[in-house]
């Protein structure tokens, strides 16, 4: 049952703004999406903003729905200036308002007299919030609220530096009651995607600004990864790779998952260390995982077994998770970079050139030499590219060799101009002497090394093309089935065109 009460949602939308109007506008929104409902009035920016919106919000009170009323100062983390009394008036009149649940930081309470709330006016039902923005802190083993102090749940929220804190928080949800488990950062994205399925209480989603950091959209935590309905049953899938916060896999596979009606969920995990992620694979019951920058040589040695190709190649971006533990490697990127090419380049014959040396290079000089092409390699690490080259019989030309030297394709294999750095190209107009250019990051559509080479009449291949081929690969290797690639292809398409729309002309 919900903490809030039988029928009401779990997903609690967060609505903040700095406008009455716009918080009002917010909250209708949420309304139609969850009936459970954060109200951060300290986002408000000013008390005259603070009691328009609770005037409305009295007038306008919609049933069948509970809105938690934060108030939060600056000291935990909020907004709000001023003490305790000026947190406590608002919360009072929230509760006149007519809002059910207030959340309240462990700081304000322990100002109070005798440490309890119960003399205040406040909303009846009390939340106590613990805020550590810098790291995870030591946990006690459960978690139950107060006695006293008039406490109905208790909420830690905290940043997760590693995925080992994030799991340390879902441990203390599955031994809790009453507790909602907030893992905060990038690193502990997928613990607060899993954390209703581990036992807390809510999970928190806002509806336009994120308020805290590592949130995922309302839409998102409902949608694409459908946190609200995820069991112990649910196959967990992901990617990793240090950044993959840009990464268009997760809708990629979970559009997937979704058309099919399988029970599955692909979550991605910022990775700095990759025992740090390994150690947490039991935890987090992971099936399977996609592998990318950097980590797609590191992670040859950790592996079980491996398919022939992937260690041909020597980079693996697919990892299958055994019954008993063990993983298995393979490489999907060689299909998808060939299945991209193929569309507008006579492979056989053609002299191409790969400016990258890392795992992502690696697969495309194999693939790209296998199929009959003349590879050359050039690198930033100009030893790299050398001994890549004599791996796999292909040429090694130094950087300024570029400038003179004709191909007829260049491939962009490093990820010099991913989002959010799109604004810089690795290659400069004049070392791009061919037919075709490719790009393999894939986001955004349009890199600005594609913007060049458009420019000066240049065929190009966006590497979306790759990232869909290689993908439906990977999710009919988990899967033991055909993917809707249609509908994975249409998903992401229009989340890029969307992206690229948003943004200011």
């Amino acid at each position: 049952m919900s903490l809030f009460g039988t029928g009401l949602q779990r997903i609690c939308a967060v609505v903040a703004a700095s406008k009455a109007a716009e918080m009002a506008k917010l909250l209708r929104f949420a309304l139609q999406e969850t009936s459970t409902v954060e109200l951060r009035l300290d986002w408000l920016s000013s008390d005259a903003e603070r009691a328009q919106f609770l005037r409305w919000l009295r007038k306008s009170h919609p049933r069948n729905a509970a809105f938690l009323a934060t108030c939060r100062r600056r000291e935990g983390g909020g907004k709000l200036t001023g003490g305790v009394d000026r947190e406590l008036y608002w919360l009072t009149q929230a509760c006149e308002a007519g809002c059910q649940w207030c959340d309240l930081e462990v700081e304000t309470l322990r100002k109070l007299p005798g440490q309890s709330v119960r003399e205040y006016a406040v909303p009846r039902r009390v939340m106590l919030s613990m805020h550590d923005f810098e790291r995870t802190p030591d946990l006690p083993r459960s978690v139950s609220p107060p006695a006293h102090g008039g406490v109905d749940a208790v909420k830690i929220a905290a940043e997760a530096r590693t995925i080992r804190d994030s799991v340390r928080l879902l441990h203390l949800a599955r031994n809790s009651k009453s507790f909602v488990a907030v893992p905060m950062g990038e690193a502990g994205l997928p613990a607060r995607i899993l954390a209703l399925r581990e036992g807390s209480a809510l999970a928190y989603a806002p509806v336009a600004s994120a308020t805290a950091p590592g949130q995922v959209s309302l839409h998102d935590m409902k949608y694409l990864y459908r946190a609200h309905a995820l069991t112990r049953r649910t196959q967990v899938y992901g990617v990793i790779g240090d950044p993959v916060g840009h990464s268009l896999s997760p809708l990629l596979h979970n559009t997937g998952f979704i058309a099919r009606r399988i029970d599955a969920v692909y979550l991605p995990f910022l990775v700095h260390d990759l025992r740090d992620f390994l150690a947490a694979v039991p935890e987090f019951g992971l099936r399977g995982f996609s592998v990318t920058h950097p980590h797609k040589q590191a992670i040859l040695k950790y592996l079980k077994e491996c398919d022939p190709l992937a260690a041909e190649i020597g980079a693996v971006n697919t990892v299958v998770v055994r019954r008993n533990g063990s993983l298995y490697g393979g490489n999907t990127d060689c299909l998808g970079l060939l299945r991209a090419l193929e569309k507008k380049l006579r492979i056989k014959g053609s002299r191409v050139l790969v400016f990258g040396a890392g795992g992502a290079a690696r697969a495309a000089v194999f693939a790209l030499a296998r199929s009959g092409a003349s590879v050359a390699i050039c690198a930033r690490r100009e030893e790299a590219a050398r001994q890549l080259a004599r791996a796999f019989g292909a040429e090694s030309l130094p950087r300024a060799a570029l400038r003179t030297e004709s191909f007829d394709a260049i491939l962009n294999a490093t990820p010099v101009g991913m989002h959010p750095h799109d604004g810089v190209s690795p290659l400069a107009p004049s070392e791009l002497h061919c037919r075709l250019v490719m790009d393999m990051i894939n986001r955004p559509r349009e890199t600005q090394l594609l913007k060049i080479a458009a420019r000066k009449g240049i065929a190009t291949v966006p590497g979306i093309e790759m990232l869909i081929a290689q993908g439906v690969a990977q999710w009919q290797i988990w899967m033991g089935k055909r993917a809707p690639e249609a509908r994975m292809r249409r998903a992401v398409l229009a989340a890029l065109r969307a992206e690229e729309n948003s943004r200011p002309r």
